[in-house]
């Protein structure tokens, strides 16, 4: 019986961005869906429910953080893993992403493939087990 594919939504407001997740994701057998800039990912986890959120931080219209922020605060998403993945690599960036918002992972700019499905692999096992 076919599993079927798991459903993420990336938040990003570079569509090279979006269609470079779309390549290596969906050779893996996940549904990538893009959301160009925040206020559309907002709209867009709210509607389909994805498993997994994969999210930049720098964004014209709204930050990631205030995205994540919006998602934590709705009980109809609050339960959705969110993976960070911005070009804001510091570690104390990585430290309030991690231990202060408590993102599920962090990942910087520019990533491997490997690093990339790695980080998905870990979080959705992880959120299979609660």
């Amino acid at each position: 019986m076919a599993k079927t594919s798991r459903k993420i939504v990336c938040i990003e407001d570079e569509p090279e961005m979006i269609d470079l997740f779309r390549l290596i994701l969906t050779r893996r057998g996940f549904e990538v869906i893009g959301a160009n800039g925040g206020r559309q990912g907002l709209d867009l986890v709210r509607e389909i429910k994805p498993d997994l959120v994969l999210i930049d931080l720098m964004m014209p219209d709204m930050d990631g953080w205030e995205v994540y922020q919006n998602l934590k605060a709705s009980e109809e998403t609050q339960h959705i893993p969110v993976i960070v993945v911005t070009a804001k690599a510091q570690s104390i960036d990585r430290v309030l992403g991690l231990h202060i918002a408590k993102v599920n992972d962090y990942i910087a700019k520019p990533f491997s493939p490997s690093a990339l499905l790695e980080s998905i692999e870990q979080v959705l096992s992880q959120n299979d087990k609660t």
